[in-house]
């Protein structure tokens, strides 16, 4: 599988190009367009307890388009739902995903929810990583634009869970309060909880934080002032 990224960075379009007979798994509705003769086929990957894992405790949907190039080989378009950059990263291993954030991936990876201990459910994160696991390329959606981050071995950088992407693994983390002087100080700061990721190794975030979205559009939607 070949990506091409285009439209960068405020909406980026990924297009897959597929050998003959290849495939690749997309996320539910992120498919765009296709070149002629590419089958589609939803599905719950990985039978109910997988889908169970990846949808309802990883934040993904429950069911994976999976594309298929016909004879002479296709191309599939694919987007995410928020405006943002997207990013290609190689996996041979693991490589660990924000909630909401997988696009698509070659055939050889999967997606699956990862218990990643209280410290990320207090974080906002939900308690479960979703790890991209195997050895291909996966199409990561970021709100905005996307750093990478490089950390050098011994280094520590502080990053807010709502503005993480992904993190190479082996990265380690700890929670921290944002602010000193207690929570409801940090919590007056306006971010509570942050990510110490300790290098090295690289961290991706993006410049815009899809909660601070949500919460704004509760607040001035009209439904949200009965």
């Amino acid at each position: 599988m070949d990506v091409t990224i285009r439209h960068a960075p405020s909406f980026a379009v990924a297009r897959l190009t597929l050998a003959s007979g290849e495939s690749a798994n997309a996320e539910s509705g992120a498919m765009m367009a296709t070149s002629g003769g590419v089958e589609i086929e939803s599905r719950m990957r990985g039978g109910l307890k997988g889908a169970f894992k990846r949808g309802i405790l990883g934040g993904e949907s429950l069911f994976v388009s999976t594309l298929t190039a016909p004879s002479q080989g296709g191309w599939v378009d694919v987007a995410a739902r928020l405006p943002g950059d997207l990013l290609v990263l190689p996996v041979d291993g693991a490589v660990n995903l924000s909630r909401g954030s997988y696009l698509a991936a070659e055939e050889g990876v999967t997606i699956d929810a990862k218990w990643g201990g209280f410290k990320n459910l207090v974080g906002g994160e939900g308690g479960f990583l979703v790890r991209a696991e195997g050895r291909g390329q996966v199409v990561v959606a970021a709100y905005g634009a996307i750093d990478a981050v490089q950390i050098p071995a011994g280094e520590t950088v502080i990053v807010d869970s709502g503005h993480m992407v992904a993190y190479e693994d082996g990265v380690q983390f700890e929670l921290r309060k944002a602010a000193s002087g207690g929570l409801i100080q940090s919590m007056k700061s306006g971010e509570g909880f942050v990510f110490a990721f300790q290098g090295p190794g690289t961290v991706w975030t993006q410049t815009r934080n899809p909660g601070q979205l949500i919460s704004w559009l509760t607040t001035e939607l009209p439904f949200s002032r009965g």
